[in-house]
Protein backbone atom coordinates (compact mmCIF):
# COMPACT_ATOMS: atom_id res chain seq x y z
CA UNK A 1 0.00 0.00 0.00
CA UNK A 2 1.16 3.55 -0.79
CA UNK A 3 0.31 6.69 1.19
CA UNK A 4 1.10 10.26 0.12
CA UNK A 5 1.55 12.92 2.82
CA UNK A 6 1.14 16.60 1.99
CA UNK A 7 4.07 18.22 3.76
CA UNK A 8 7.59 16.85 4.19
CA UNK A 9 8.59 17.73 7.76
CA UNK A 10 9.16 15.69 10.90
CA UNK A 11 5.54 14.57 11.19
CA UNK A 12 5.64 12.98 7.74
CA UNK A 13 8.97 11.43 8.73
CA UNK A 14 7.54 9.84 11.88
CA UNK A 15 4.45 8.65 10.04
CA UNK A 16 6.70 6.96 7.49
CA UNK A 17 8.82 5.29 10.18
CA UNK A 18 5.68 3.98 11.91
CA UNK A 19 4.30 2.60 8.63
CA UNK A 20 7.24 0.41 7.61
CA UNK A 21 6.29 -2.57 9.78
CA UNK A 22 2.76 -2.39 8.37
CA UNK A 23 4.21 -2.89 4.87
CA UNK A 24 3.06 0.59 3.86
CA UNK A 25 5.23 2.91 1.78
CA UNK A 26 5.00 6.63 2.55
CA UNK A 27 6.04 9.46 0.23
CA UNK A 28 5.72 13.16 1.01
CA UNK A 29 4.95 16.19 -1.14
CA UNK A 30 7.16 19.16 -0.19
CA UNK A 31 4.82 22.11 -0.72
CA UNK A 32 7.72 24.58 -0.74
CA UNK A 33 9.91 22.91 -3.37
CA UNK A 34 6.94 21.24 -5.14
CA UNK A 35 8.73 17.90 -5.18
CA UNK A 36 7.82 14.40 -4.04
CA UNK A 37 10.38 13.01 -1.60
CA UNK A 38 11.12 10.15 0.77
CA UNK A 39 10.48 11.84 4.15
CA UNK A 40 13.06 9.68 5.96
CA UNK A 41 16.02 9.87 3.56
CA UNK A 42 14.98 13.24 2.03
CA UNK A 43 15.80 11.91 -1.43
CA UNK A 44 13.76 13.38 -4.29
CA UNK A 45 11.73 11.10 -6.54
CA UNK A 46 10.96 11.65 -10.20
CA UNK A 47 7.20 11.68 -9.60
CA UNK A 48 5.06 14.76 -10.08
CA UNK A 49 2.31 15.56 -7.60
CA UNK A 50 -0.30 14.29 -10.05
CA UNK A 51 1.59 11.02 -10.52
CA UNK A 52 1.97 10.61 -6.75
CA UNK A 53 -1.77 11.17 -6.27
CA UNK A 54 -2.57 8.57 -8.91
CA UNK A 55 -0.23 5.95 -7.43
CA UNK A 56 -1.32 6.54 -3.81
CA UNK A 57 -3.94 4.36 -2.14
CA UNK A 58 -4.59 7.15 0.39
CA UNK A 59 -3.55 10.78 0.85
CA UNK A 60 -3.19 12.69 4.11
CA UNK A 61 -1.49 15.82 5.46
CA UNK A 62 1.01 16.75 8.16
CA UNK A 63 0.13 20.46 8.39
CA UNK A 64 -2.77 22.79 7.73
CA UNK A 65 -1.40 25.61 5.58
CA UNK A 66 -1.66 23.91 2.20
CA UNK A 67 -2.56 25.89 -0.95
CA UNK A 68 -6.22 25.56 -1.84
CA UNK A 69 -5.50 24.28 -5.35
CA UNK A 70 -3.51 21.36 -3.94
CA UNK A 71 -6.26 20.58 -1.44
CA UNK A 72 -8.84 20.61 -4.25
CA UNK A 73 -6.72 18.31 -6.42
CA UNK A 74 -6.33 15.79 -3.61
CA UNK A 75 -10.01 16.01 -2.66
CA UNK A 76 -11.03 15.22 -6.25
CA UNK A 77 -9.08 11.95 -6.05
CA UNK A 78 -11.50 10.57 -3.44
CA UNK A 79 -8.52 9.32 -1.43
CA UNK A 80 -7.85 12.34 0.81
CA UNK A 81 -8.23 11.88 4.58
CA UNK A 82 -9.24 13.67 6.75
CA UNK A 83 -10.33 15.74 3.73
CA UNK A 84 -10.00 19.29 2.43
CA UNK A 85 -12.67 20.72 4.76
CA UNK A 86 -10.92 19.46 7.90
CA UNK A 87 -7.50 20.68 6.77
CA UNK A 88 -8.86 24.08 5.73
CA UNK A 89 -10.67 24.41 9.08
CA UNK A 90 -7.49 23.70 11.02
CA UNK A 91 -5.63 26.34 9.01
CA UNK A 92 -8.20 29.11 9.41
CA UNK A 93 -9.31 30.31 12.85
CA UNK A 94 -12.47 31.89 11.41
CA UNK A 95 -13.58 28.50 10.05
CA UNK A 96 -12.48 26.90 13.33
CA UNK A 97 -14.63 29.27 15.41
CA UNK A 98 -17.62 28.62 13.13
CA UNK A 99 -17.19 24.87 13.71
CA UNK A 100 -17.02 25.36 17.49
CA UNK A 101 -20.16 27.48 17.39
CA UNK A 102 -22.01 24.92 15.28
CA UNK A 103 -21.10 21.99 17.54
CA UNK A 104 -21.55 24.02 20.75
CA UNK A 105 -18.06 23.13 21.97
CA UNK A 106 -16.97 25.82 24.49
CA UNK A 107 -14.24 28.33 23.67
CA UNK A 108 -13.33 31.85 24.79
CA UNK A 109 -15.72 34.67 23.74
CA UNK A 110 -14.52 36.07 20.40
CA UNK A 111 -15.19 38.45 17.51
CA UNK A 112 -14.04 38.18 13.89
CA UNK A 113 -12.29 41.30 12.53
CA UNK A 114 -12.06 42.35 8.90
CA UNK A 115 -11.90 46.14 9.32
CA UNK A 116 -11.03 48.79 11.91
CA UNK A 117 -14.59 49.18 13.21
CA UNK A 118 -14.69 45.47 14.12
CA UNK A 119 -11.49 45.95 16.14
CA UNK A 120 -13.04 48.69 18.27
CA UNK A 121 -16.25 46.70 18.65
CA UNK A 122 -14.19 43.78 19.96
CA UNK A 123 -12.47 46.03 22.50
CA UNK A 124 -15.84 47.38 23.68
CA UNK A 125 -17.56 43.98 23.83
CA UNK A 126 -14.73 41.79 25.13
CA UNK A 127 -12.70 44.34 27.08
CA UNK A 128 -8.96 44.52 27.65
CA UNK A 129 -6.63 42.72 27.87
CA UNK A 130 -7.50 41.18 24.52
CA UNK A 131 -5.81 38.38 22.57
CA UNK A 132 -5.74 39.03 18.82
CA UNK A 133 -4.73 36.35 16.31
CA UNK A 134 -4.52 36.13 12.53
CA UNK A 135 -7.07 33.62 11.26
CA UNK A 136 -4.74 32.43 8.50
CA UNK A 137 -1.00 31.66 8.56
CA UNK A 138 -0.51 31.79 12.36
CA UNK A 139 1.63 29.04 13.93
CA UNK A 140 3.64 28.50 17.12
CA UNK A 141 2.68 31.88 18.60
CA UNK A 142 3.27 33.86 15.39
CA UNK A 143 0.68 36.33 14.12
CA UNK A 144 -0.59 37.22 17.59
CA UNK A 145 -0.93 40.40 19.63
CA UNK A 146 -1.91 41.32 23.18
CA UNK A 147 -3.95 44.51 23.52
CA UNK A 148 -3.50 45.65 27.12
CA UNK A 149 -4.13 49.41 26.97
CA UNK A 150 -5.49 52.15 24.72
CA UNK A 151 -1.94 53.38 24.08
CA UNK A 152 -1.22 50.17 22.12
CA UNK A 153 -4.29 50.18 19.91
CA UNK A 154 -3.03 52.29 16.96
CA UNK A 155 0.33 50.53 16.63
CA UNK A 156 -1.26 47.08 16.82
CA UNK A 157 -3.95 48.05 14.34
CA UNK A 158 -1.28 49.11 11.83
CA UNK A 159 0.19 45.59 11.96
CA UNK A 160 -3.25 43.98 11.82
CA UNK A 161 -4.23 46.17 8.88
CA UNK A 162 -1.14 45.10 6.92
CA UNK A 163 -2.14 41.46 7.38
CA UNK A 164 -5.74 42.08 6.30
CA UNK A 165 -4.63 43.95 3.19
CA UNK A 166 -2.30 41.10 2.22
CA UNK A 167 -5.30 38.86 1.59
CA UNK A 168 -6.67 38.27 -1.88
CA UNK A 169 -10.16 37.85 -3.31
CA UNK A 170 -9.51 34.11 -3.61
CA UNK A 171 -7.99 33.88 -0.13
CA UNK A 172 -9.18 36.81 2.03
CA UNK A 173 -7.56 37.44 5.38
CA UNK A 174 -9.36 37.88 8.70
CA UNK A 175 -8.42 38.22 12.36
CA UNK A 176 -10.04 36.93 15.52
CA UNK A 177 -10.09 38.80 18.83
CA UNK A 178 -10.58 36.68 21.94
CA UNK A 179 -11.30 37.61 25.52
CA UNK A 180 -8.15 36.90 27.51
CA UNK A 181 -8.89 33.93 29.75
CA UNK A 182 -6.99 33.55 33.07
CA UNK A 183 -6.52 29.81 32.63
CA UNK A 184 -4.86 27.47 35.11
CA UNK A 185 -2.97 25.43 32.52
CA UNK A 186 -3.01 24.21 28.92
CA UNK A 187 -3.97 20.63 28.02
CA UNK A 188 -4.64 18.70 24.82
CA UNK A 189 -6.39 15.57 23.64
CA UNK A 190 -5.30 13.32 20.77
CA UNK A 191 -7.86 10.96 19.25
CA UNK A 192 -8.25 8.85 16.14
CA UNK A 193 -11.39 8.14 14.08
CA UNK A 194 -11.90 5.47 11.42
CA UNK A 195 -13.74 5.69 8.11
CA UNK A 196 -16.62 3.85 9.81
CA UNK A 197 -16.81 6.43 12.61
CA UNK A 198 -15.18 4.42 15.40
CA UNK A 199 -13.07 6.51 17.79
CA UNK A 200 -10.26 5.82 20.23
CA UNK A 201 -8.79 8.57 22.38
CA UNK A 202 -5.47 8.92 24.20
CA UNK A 203 -5.19 10.19 27.78
CA UNK A 204 -5.26 13.97 28.18
CA UNK A 205 -1.85 15.65 28.09
CA UNK A 206 -0.70 18.62 30.16
CA UNK A 207 1.37 21.07 28.11
CA UNK A 208 3.92 23.75 28.92
CA UNK A 209 4.74 26.53 26.45
CA UNK A 210 7.63 28.99 26.28
CA UNK A 211 7.25 32.07 24.05
CA UNK A 212 4.27 30.44 22.36
CA UNK A 213 6.07 27.18 21.51
CA UNK A 214 5.42 23.82 23.19
CA UNK A 215 8.41 22.80 25.31
CA UNK A 216 7.12 19.91 27.47
CA UNK A 217 4.09 17.60 27.56
CA UNK A 218 3.10 15.21 30.33
CA UNK A 219 0.69 12.27 30.07
CA UNK A 220 -0.60 10.15 32.94
CA UNK A 221 -1.90 12.49 35.64
CA UNK A 222 -5.41 13.49 34.54
CA UNK A 223 -8.71 12.96 36.36
CA UNK A 224 -11.71 11.28 34.74
CA UNK A 225 -13.90 14.43 34.80
CA UNK A 226 -11.42 16.45 32.76
CA UNK A 227 -10.82 13.55 30.37
CA UNK A 228 -14.56 13.16 29.81
CA UNK A 229 -14.95 16.82 28.78
CA UNK A 230 -12.12 16.51 26.29
CA UNK A 231 -13.49 13.28 24.83
CA UNK A 232 -16.93 14.83 24.38
CA UNK A 233 -15.38 17.75 22.46
CA UNK A 234 -13.39 15.34 20.31
CA UNK A 235 -16.46 13.29 19.43
CA UNK A 236 -18.55 16.34 18.49
CA UNK A 237 -15.86 17.88 16.28
CA UNK A 238 -14.66 14.66 14.65
CA UNK A 239 -18.20 13.52 13.85
CA UNK A 240 -19.22 16.91 12.45
CA UNK A 241 -16.20 16.84 10.10
CA UNK A 242 -16.71 13.15 9.26
CA UNK A 243 -13.07 12.98 10.25
CA UNK A 244 -10.66 10.15 9.41
CA UNK A 245 -7.29 9.95 11.16
CA UNK A 246 -5.73 11.63 14.18
CA UNK A 247 -7.21 14.90 15.41
CA UNK A 248 -5.66 17.05 18.16
CA UNK A 249 -7.52 19.62 20.27
CA UNK A 250 -5.78 22.12 22.56
CA UNK A 251 -7.68 23.46 25.58
CA UNK A 252 -7.41 26.01 28.35
CA UNK A 253 -8.26 24.50 31.74
CA UNK A 254 -10.18 27.13 33.73
CA UNK A 255 -10.91 25.75 37.20
CA UNK A 256 -11.81 22.37 35.73
CA UNK A 257 -13.77 23.74 32.75
CA UNK A 258 -12.15 23.11 29.36
CA UNK A 259 -12.28 25.78 26.63
CA UNK A 260 -10.93 24.98 23.16
CA UNK A 261 -7.90 27.03 22.16
CA UNK A 262 -7.01 25.44 18.81
CA UNK A 263 -7.78 22.43 16.62
CA UNK A 264 -5.07 20.59 14.66
CA UNK A 265 -6.33 18.16 11.96
CA UNK A 266 -3.21 15.96 12.07
CA UNK A 267 -0.75 14.22 14.31
CA UNK A 268 0.47 16.74 16.87
CA UNK A 269 3.55 17.73 18.84
CA UNK A 270 1.76 17.15 22.17
CA UNK A 271 1.13 13.54 21.12
CA UNK A 272 4.77 12.57 20.54
CA UNK A 273 4.79 10.93 23.98
CA UNK A 274 2.63 8.13 22.53
CA UNK A 275 5.71 6.65 20.83
CA UNK A 276 6.89 5.28 24.19
CA UNK A 277 3.89 5.86 26.46
CA UNK A 278 1.07 4.10 24.60
CA UNK A 279 0.44 0.71 23.02
CA UNK A 280 0.16 2.24 19.53
CA UNK A 281 1.58 5.69 18.71
CA UNK A 282 -0.44 8.53 17.20
CA UNK A 283 1.64 8.17 14.01
CA UNK A 284 0.82 4.51 13.49
CA UNK A 285 -2.82 5.04 14.36
CA UNK A 286 -3.10 7.86 11.84
CA UNK A 287 -1.61 5.64 9.13
CA UNK A 288 -3.91 2.77 10.13
CA UNK A 289 -7.00 5.01 9.97
CA UNK A 290 -6.33 6.57 6.57
CA UNK A 291 -5.29 3.15 5.19
CA UNK A 292 -8.56 1.59 6.36
CA UNK A 293 -6.87 -0.71 8.88
CA UNK A 294 -8.15 -1.38 12.42
CA UNK A 295 -6.91 1.29 14.83
CA UNK A 296 -4.80 0.26 17.80
CA UNK A 297 -4.96 0.53 21.58
CA UNK A 298 -4.64 4.11 22.87
CA UNK A 299 -4.38 3.22 26.57
CA UNK A 300 -1.50 4.60 28.62
CA UNK A 301 1.31 2.11 29.16
CA UNK A 302 3.09 4.25 31.76
CA UNK A 303 3.42 7.94 32.67
CA UNK A 304 5.46 9.69 29.97
CA UNK A 305 6.84 13.17 29.35
CA UNK A 306 7.91 14.64 26.03
CA UNK A 307 10.59 17.35 25.91
CA UNK A 308 10.97 19.38 22.71
CA UNK A 309 14.48 20.02 21.38
CA UNK A 310 14.50 23.54 19.94
CA UNK A 311 17.34 25.02 17.92
CA UNK A 312 20.05 22.67 19.17
CA UNK A 313 22.76 21.10 17.00
CA UNK A 314 22.24 17.68 18.59
CA UNK A 315 20.62 15.85 21.50
CA UNK A 316 23.23 15.23 24.23
CA UNK A 317 24.14 11.53 23.90
CA UNK A 318 24.40 11.23 27.69
CA UNK A 319 20.60 11.18 27.90
CA UNK A 320 20.61 7.68 26.41
CA UNK A 321 22.35 6.32 29.51
CA UNK A 322 19.28 7.10 31.64
CA UNK A 323 16.71 4.26 31.85
CA UNK A 324 13.35 5.20 30.36
CA UNK A 325 14.77 7.90 28.06
CA UNK A 326 14.44 7.79 24.24
CA UNK A 327 15.66 10.46 21.81
CA UNK A 328 14.13 11.31 18.42
CA UNK A 329 16.05 13.38 15.85
CA UNK A 330 14.40 14.96 12.80
CA UNK A 331 17.40 15.32 10.49
CA UNK A 332 17.10 19.12 10.37
CA UNK A 333 19.80 21.77 10.59
CA UNK A 334 19.71 23.79 13.80
CA UNK A 335 18.14 27.26 13.73
CA UNK A 336 17.01 29.37 16.73
CA UNK A 337 13.64 28.10 17.95
CA UNK A 338 13.37 25.40 15.29
CA UNK A 339 11.95 22.02 16.33
CA UNK A 340 14.81 19.61 15.59
CA UNK A 341 13.91 16.67 17.81
CA UNK A 342 12.31 15.52 21.03
CA UNK A 343 13.08 13.37 24.06
CA UNK A 344 10.54 10.96 25.55
CA UNK A 345 10.85 9.98 29.21
CA UNK A 346 8.82 7.11 30.72
CA UNK A 347 8.58 5.56 34.18
CA UNK A 348 6.32 3.22 36.13
CA UNK A 349 4.84 6.00 38.29
CA UNK A 350 4.59 9.78 38.30
CA UNK A 351 6.94 9.93 41.29
CA UNK A 352 9.54 7.83 39.47
CA UNK A 353 9.05 9.94 36.33
CA UNK A 354 9.91 13.00 38.41
CA UNK A 355 13.11 11.35 39.58
CA UNK A 356 14.13 10.52 36.02
CA UNK A 357 13.34 14.06 34.84
CA UNK A 358 15.48 15.44 37.67
CA UNK A 359 18.38 13.28 36.51
CA UNK A 360 17.80 14.45 32.96
CA UNK A 361 17.70 18.11 34.03
CA UNK A 362 21.33 17.81 35.20
CA UNK A 363 22.28 17.11 31.57
CA UNK A 364 19.92 19.49 29.74
CA UNK A 365 20.63 23.24 30.21
CA UNK A 366 17.61 25.11 31.58
CA UNK A 367 17.92 27.90 28.98
CA UNK A 368 17.46 25.40 26.16
CA UNK A 369 15.12 22.96 27.94
CA UNK A 370 12.88 25.10 30.20
CA UNK A 371 10.62 23.52 32.79
CA UNK A 372 12.26 20.11 33.09
CA UNK A 373 13.48 20.56 36.66
CA UNK A 374 10.30 22.36 37.77
CA UNK A 375 8.18 19.48 36.43
CA UNK A 376 10.48 16.97 38.09
CA UNK A 377 10.13 18.64 41.48
CA UNK A 378 6.33 18.85 41.21
CA UNK A 379 6.04 15.15 40.38
CA UNK A 380 8.39 14.06 43.14
CA UNK A 381 6.55 16.15 45.74
CA UNK A 382 3.17 14.76 44.66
Amino acid sequence: MNILVLGAGQLARMMSLSATHLDIKVLAYDVGSKTVINPVTFTTTSESLQQAIESADAITAEFEHIPLDILALCQQSGKFYPGAEAIATGGDREKEKALLDKTKVPCAPFKIITDRSHFFEAIDELGMPLVVKTCQAGYDGKGQWRVKSEAEIDAIWDEMSAFLQAGTQAQPHSIVAEKMIPFDREVSIIGVRTKEGDCKIYPLTENQHTNGVLTLSLAGKEKASIQAQAEEAFSKLANELNYVGVLAIEFFDVEGQLLVNEIAPRVHNSGHWTQQGAHVSQFENHIRAVAGLPIGDTNLLRPTAMINVLGQAHIPPQVLAIPGVTSHWYGKSAKPGRKVGHINVSADSLHKLGEVLAELADILPEQHYPGVMDTAQQLVLN
